[in-house]
């Protein structure tokens, strides 16, 4: 697998995927979310039980870096081996015991906007709700047309 950014924690670039079919293998989960979707995989794997060797119905996959993570997420909804699955941001076992440890989002997706949006217009509709870090309008890389949503980063 690929090199990733190493200023970027494994745990931001970590999906974990819920739902698959319990005949899902690592090759056909990596198939799915491979690079030329999304982005490049640093890792994916099938959880299986201990003593069975059987799936466990979910998975990971981890990508290089969390632009990937997000076009995957834009992508949603997932069909893997014929099952609709469920991707969401990895969760560490330490923190997912926190309270609100699901709910801590410092990026968002914002979709369906118009092609003439530009970054001022989000950060003018979102700057008063909290400190803004960064705003991506995504563009396409060959003809850099707007793709009609952005991220922002607080």
């Amino acid at each position: 697998m690929e090199g990733h950014d190493p200023k970027e924690p494994e745990q931001l670039r970590k999906l974990f995927i819920g739902g698959l079919s319990f005949e899902t293998t690592d090759d056909s989960l990596r198939e799915h979310f491979k690079w030329w979707k999304w982005g490049t995989l640093t890792d994916c794997v099938v959880m299986r039980d201990p003593q069975t060797k059987f799936s466990r119905g979910f998975g990971f996959v981890t990508y290089s870096c969390v632009e990937e993570v997000d076009a995957a997420m834009c992508a949603r909804p997932h069909k893997v081996d014929g099952c609709v699955v469920e991707p969401k941001r990895a969760v560490s076992r330490e923190d997912s015991v926190k309270p609100g440890a699901h709910l801590t989002v410092k990026k968002i997706f914002v979709g369906g906007i118009k092609e003439d949006t530009e970054e001022y217009n989000l950060r003018d509709y979102f700057e008063n709700d909290s400190k803004i870090e960064t705003i991506e309008v995504m563009e396409d890389r060959q003809s850099r047309k707007k793709r009609g949503f952005a991220f922002v980063t607080f």
